[in-house]
């Protein structure tokens, strides 16, 4: 059946009068030479890298700095206004929100502006997406404030009460006069807001480092693991948590955040034992804010189309609730928690604090990948969307940068967030020029405005954030129709879900992520392996479970395996086999010679005629087939393990005079076969391009030589 490397494979055609004999002509199908030298790959690849020349390095500085390739070829006449106006309006969206989610991180508001301005000018400069607003997302800050609030307690702080505010200039006074946190000065003169920042800016170092890594490494596939309905149930579940740990803002409640395992459970129950002691300023603040949010939200999104500009409604709830608070004195006559002072200008330059990398590094990577994954995903969807590409792993680099640099600059985590990108690109966004004007927004806020929010109260920032996460609470209405598309994505997006509600978002993810690859290996172990028939007047066969009349030839069955045929579902692959054929050949062998020696036994002791005759018509009944066609065309790959349960499979079959056929192999299958020496038996296997030849290949030599085997 094989000479050297060639593979013999059967085709269909007959020649004339030899047609009856059912004579098909073969032919050789010779594979590529390839060069497996490892030394000689190695040699190649490290003169590809390391040659200089004037090109490559102009292509090298190009690819890195994509703002170099886009920014001289800006058209001001087609760009601008769109570009001037989405800037704008994100920017209005983002002061409020970056002030809000700094509750979440555990750090104090100014640092979200600060994270803001610079992530959105730096991925200018190194994105390669023209749509999406990079900043801050509320998991990402969720998951970097349980990691504040774990390292303060480790510390010795006390977990900051909600009506504790930091005196004005305070926090600006320490941060800029201290060295970076070490040992007694730790105690002496770094507060809660300067360790909690410190805290927050090592983990945005190492988790841009390790996106700098992945980008460097070129491991973009790692975000293949992180489907669209692990990612689903990931930020929905993270949602929860998000919102279950604003609830105290909006009930005016003093109670410390509660990280680890489980810290939704029991976030809520300290929320009920201590519900006695609500704010009820706090809370009429909280229902006047929902109760304009919510409703104008909605109208901006049903009538986006309509509307020039989404209503910055949040903005001016910010600028009310702020007025409100300073002239109706609500700190002083009714203890409201406010956002205090919120310094202007920059603090200077300040690295992170090397001693805390051990206690933070694998929090880092969690991080590291919901950011790469979550702005990978939303810059592929909006290129492909508008027609043009991105780079996967110069996203990386991109956000990856976003967190390095930054950090430096008392900023924390950021990466692409899908409502404001949605925002964006519903304003007329045609480059990242508008994230150059998102900045220049932020920083007017920094350098002017920041300090008129010292009023501002806290209930009002978490209300902001809990209305924001109606986006993911929303993907409940979808579960019906992802269910009728397709219940095992539903079940990785409830247990993905549940999983970090219920403990933990890093544990959550990792939960997730094992019980996705679970679920492709349990519909690899138990595929489908249905019989095929014959779709008349075609060469087409199909699912006799699936179709109605379908037909199929006499003695032939052909039997389909939809997996990969390996170590996991060779058994399944057997026993799937025996059941559809209806014949276990090692059990109708076993049973004949069990027969035969019952045969011999009687013969010997002189037993009636009548058992013997019963005996030999068992031995000598007939199958009702004797070709079995497998159709190939949906294994992908085989392992050792695959290829010997084919040669057991083909041996047994062949002991009870029944052949078997492979059919529509790929070359990857077939290689796997020849190196197996799957063919060494000589030309009792056989390989065809299709069923159809395979059938008629069956048919005509069963015909031409009677009941003999195909040779």
């Amino acid at each position: 059946m094989t000479e050297t490397n060639n593979v013999r494979v059967v085709t269909e055609g007959l020649e004339g009068d030899d047609a009856k004999c059912s004579f098909h002509h073969r032919m050789f199908l010779e594979p590529q030479e390839k060069k497996r030298s490892m030394k000689a790959l190695v040699v190649k690849q490290a003169k590809k890298t390391c040659s200089c020349t004037p090109t490559k390095v102009k292509d090298c500085i190009f690819g890195f700095f994509p703002i170099l390739q886009w920014l001289p070829k800006y058209k001001p006449r087609e760009d601008l206004l769109g570009d001037l106006m989405s800037g704008v309006i994100v920017g209005v969206l983002l002061v409020p929100q970056s002030i809000a989610y700094s509750l979440l991180a555990g750090v104090e508001p100014i640092y979200g502006l600060y994270t803001s301005f610079f992530a959105s000018l730096i991925y200018c400069i190194f994105g390669t997406s023209r749509h999406i607003s990079v900043g801050i997302f509320g998991v990402t800050c969720l998951m970097m404030g349980q990691v504040v609030d774990r390292e303060m307690e480790r510390a010795g702080y006390e977990l900051e009460p909600a009506g504790l505010s930091v005196p004005p200039g305070a926090a600006a006074h320490v941060n800029t006069t201290l060295s970076p946190v070490n040992g007694t000065g730790q105690e002496l003169l770094c507060d809660r807001s300067c360790h909690a920042i410190t805290v927050a800016v090592t983990v945005t170092f190492l988790a841009g480092v390790y996106q700098v890594a992945m980008g460097f490494f070129q491991v973009g596939f790692v975000s293949v693991y992180l489907s669209d309905s692990l990612l689903s149930g990931f930020v929905t579940g993270a949602s929860f948590t998000v919102l279950t740990s604003q609830v105290k803002y909006l009930l005016g409640l003093d109670i410390p955040r509660s990280g680890g395992v489980g810290s939704l459970i029991v976030t809520w129950i300290n929320i009920f034992k201590n519900i006695h002691k609500t704010n009820i300023c706090d809370l009429i603040t909280s229902s006047l804010c929902f109760l304009v949010l919510i409703p104008t939200k909605e109208l901006n999104e049903r009538f986006k189309s309509k509307l020039k500009a989404p209503i910055p409604v949040e903005l001016v709830v910010v600028v009310a609730a702020t007025l409100a608070s300073h002239f109706g004195k609500l700190k002083e006559t009714y203890g409201s928690s406010i956002s205090g002072h919120i310094p202007t200008g920059f603090l200077p330059p300040r690295p992170p604090d090397w001693t805390l990398i051990p206690h933070v590094a694998l929090d880092a990577i969690a991080i590291a990948i919901i950011g790469f994954a979550i702005t990978v995903s939303l810059s592929e969807m909006f290129a492909k969307k508008h027609g043009y590409s991105v780079r996967a792993n110069q996203e990386m680099y991109a956000i990856g940068f976003c967190n390095i640099i930054p950090s430096f600059f008392h900023c924390f985590t950021t990466s692409a967030a899908l409502a404001k990108t949605l925002v964006k690109e519903s304003t007329g966004c045609r480059t990242q020029v508008s994230g150059m004007v998102t900045s220049l927004v932020i920083l007017l806020v920094l350098l002017v405005i920041a300090p008129l929010f010292y009023s501002l109260q806290k209930c009002v920032l978490a209300v902001i954030t809990i209305v924001n996460l109606r986006g993911a609470l929303r993907k409940f209405k979808d579960l019906p129709k992802m269910w009728h598309l397709s219940r095992v994505d539903t079940v990785i997006w409830g247990v993905t879900m549940a999983a970090t509600a219920l403990i933990s978002t890093e544990i959550g993810l990792l939960v997730g992520v094992c019980f996705s690859m679970l679920c492709v290996i349990f519909r690899t172990q138990r595929p489908e392996a249905p019989l095929l028939g014959w779709v008349a007047e075609s060469e087409t066969y199909e699912s006799l479970s699936a179709y109605k009349n379908l037909q199929t030839k006499p003695g032939i069955v052909v039997f389909r395996f939809e997996a990969p045929l390996y170590y996991i579902n060779k058994e399944c692959f057997k026993s799937t086999l025996y059941r559809q054929t209806g014949v276990n050949p090692v059990w109708l062998k076993a049973a004949k010679i069990k027969a035969a020696k019952r045969m011999l036994r009687e013969k010997e002791v002189g037993s009636g005629d009548n058992q013997t005759s019963i005996s030999m018509d068992f031995v000598s009944e007939p199958l009702g087939f004797h070709t079995i066609v497998i159709d190939c065309c949906a294994v992908q790959f085989l392992d050792t393990a695959g290829i010997r349960t084919l040669k057991e499979v083909c041996k047994d079959y062949r002991e009870i005079d029944v052949h078997v056929l492979l059919a529509q192999c790929n070359p990857s299958v077939r290689s796997s076969l020849i190196r197996g020496e799957f063919f060494k038996d000589g030309e009792d296997h056989l390989l065809f391009h299709s069923v159809h030849q395979a059938v008629d290949f069956a048919l005509g030599t069963r015909g031409h030589s009677g009941t003999s085997a195909p040779k």
